[in-house]
């Protein structure tokens, strides 16, 4: 299968959670203003929506949208999953929350605007992750180890380090722990964008 993915994009969460499947991948990286990948493809052949993430499947089949990616690929590595008889579903209500609370709230900060705008967006997206920490119930969001709900927040988390959003204590730990993770450093490293911890301590 194969992930195409843009530096400092939501496409990191998959990135993230393909190397900690175990799965065999591989990853293109995709310019998002120019639409063209790395090999020279039309992003938009591959994929009519012109965003990442797009995840290629070995039948052929493409799938988008950061849910649905994450829950397939968690769907086939189950420990990547939420424990429990609702375990899929508090992870597809973590999901949808970071994707329409949290990541929504940032588009003011990739565009030009008015710094008042941005003070804005920075304290209503920290009110949000306030709540979020306070519904952390062990190192990670549903426990002792990480889903693939982590790995949404991870991204969102590393973009209020970026645009000087106000983190909790616990949700500051939380990006420290996740970054330790050989798979996550992997990630990083493979997709050409900076480690954050060392900020968060």
């Amino acid at each position: 299968m194969k992930l195409y993915y843009a530096p400092w994009a939501c496409s990191l969460a998959d990135h993230i959670a393909l190397e900690e499947s175990g799965f065999a991948f591989e990853i293109e990286r995709v310019d998002l203003k120019t639409k063209q990948t790395a090999s020279g493809r039309d992003f938009n052949d591959v994929s009519p929506k012109g965003y990442v993430p797009a995840l290629v499947l070995d039948t052929g089949e493409l799938l988008t949208e950061n849910v649905a990616v994450l829950d397939w690929i968690a769907s086939q590595a189950p420990h990547l999953t939420v424990p429990g008889p609702l375990g899929r579903t508090r992870a597809l209500e973590a999901l949808t929350y970071v994707s329409t609370e949290l990541h929504g709230a940032f588009k003011v900060m990739w565009h030009p605007a008015p710094e008042a705008e941005k003070a804005t967006a920075r304290e209503a997206i920290a009110v949000k992750l306030r709540y979020v920490a306070s519904t952390l119930v062990g190192d990670y969001l549903f426990g002792a180890s990480p889903s693939v709900a982590d790995f949404y927040l991870f991204v969102i988390l590393r973009w209020a380090l970026r645009f000087q959003v106000e983190l909790p204590p616990a949700l500051r730990a939380l990006l420290v722990r996740l970054e330790n993770r050989p798979t996550v450093q992997r990630a990083l490293r493979d997709e050409g964008v900076p480690l954050m911890a060392a900020q968060a301590a």
